[in-house]
């Protein structure tokens, strides 16, 4: 079976064929240099920037890979969550495919494509404990096969991931600045009495790190000298003299520790109450993150569990995931009709395949 991925549910414009579960070919544009300007994403300029690059990425894709469109067997898009205008261009453009190529629509949780993404590498093992980390959302699944998803903790206010980028740019590094803090605090000692594991004194397994983030913007006003006088990055920070440069350091790496165990300390939690699991998968953005993906493999191994994590390739958002996963329910007899809905962040994707033969 040869799916087609879309994927534009934020700033990234992608496209991906899968065969058979293996990659065949992508291509991807990303909006980072025009959004960094705002030190964030723009919805109304990413919608207009997919609308842009998405036709000439597709005909790219099927020119290099030498694949004729009649040949795909499934339209497979990004229908949520995420930017609604941003995910409307995909939706659409999805649906016009698929009418003129006679073939199948597919709509894909995009949250759940992260976490089946590293089956593009490495088998799967289920019933797993999914972790997804994103600039967007930080949740916890209990996942028995590649459609039966049960959502053990969700985030309550801001993700790991924008808790990154939000201490990187009080930092004044560009966004998005997560990697900016994973790469000055590796190898650098945590002070963990320097920041808060964000909401972990109930037992509840939801995720708000916003307390957390708030904890380092006052240290971080309180310690003028560890914001970089002009916009900068690694190589900005090793010029400056060492005690300051040793002091940047030690804040990156201690507010990656405590994201980083608050992250384990949820997935224990939830080990703990969702049952005996094959594997643990580590997934989204921030599963890129050197500390995290550390952490994690700890955890799996003091369990005795797979640990399962996507190459740094597919941690961010891509069209491979969109097409593996689209073609793993298409292979399953399941498909949607053109009144596909795109699903913004904040509501939840609805389970509304409808069984699709042939």
């Amino acid at each position: 079976m040869l799916s087609l991925g879309i994927e534009t549910s934020c700033d990234e414009t992608a496209v991906a064929l899968v065969r058979d579960g293996r990659l065949v070919g992508q291509k991807l544009a990303t909006q980072i240099d025009v959004h960094a300007v705002f030190g964030g994403v723009v919805p109304e300029i990413a919608s207009r920037e997919h609308l842009r690059v998405l036709p000439v990425l597709y005909r790219e894709l099927m020119q290099d890979t030498g694949i004729d469109p009649s040949e795909i067997d499934v339209v497979s898009v990004a229908r949520g969550p995420g930017l609604l205008g941003a995910l409307l261009v995909g939706v659409s453009f999805a649906k016009a495919l698929s009418v003129s190529l006679g073939t199948r629509l597919v709509g894909v949780n995009h949250l759940w494509a992260h976490l089946l993404a590293p089956g593009l590498e490495q088998e799967l093992r289920f019933p797993a404990l999914g972790l997804l980390v994103s600039g967007g959302h930080t949740h916890t699944y209990r996942i028995d096969s590649s459609t039966q998803f049960e959502l053990l903790g969700r985030t309550l206010d801001d993700a790991a991931g924008e808790a990154f980028d939000k201490v990187a740019k009080l930092l004044n590094f560009p966004y998005p600045g997560g990697r900016f803090i994973d790469e000055l605090g590796r190898g650098v000692a945590p002070d963990t009495g320097l920041f808060p594991r964000a909401f972990i004194d109930t037992p509840s397994l939801d995720f708000s790190f916003s307390g957390l983030k708030t904890a380092v913007a006052n240290y971080i006003q309180a310690h003028p000298e560890l914001v970089l006088d002009e916009m900068g990055n690694i190589e900005s920070v090793a010029r400056m003299p060492r005690e300051r440069r040793d002091l940047i350091a030690t804040v990156c790496a201690s507010f990656n520790w405590s994201v980083a165990d608050t992250l384990r300390i949820k997935v224990e939690r939830a080990l703990k109450q969702t049952g005996k699991v094959k594997s643990i998968i580590v997934a989204g953005g921030v599963a890129a993150n050197s500390m995290v993906r550390t952490v994690m493999q700890e955890l799996a191994e003091s369990r005795n569990i797979d640990l399962v994590l996507p190459g740094l390739q597919l941690c961010t958002d891509n069209g491979s995931m969109i097409a593996y996963a689209g073609g793993l329910l298409a292979g399953q007899g399941y498909c949607h009709g053109l009144d596909l809905e795109a699903i913004p962040r904040g509501r939840v994707v609805p389970l509304d395949w409808r069984e699709c033969r042939g």
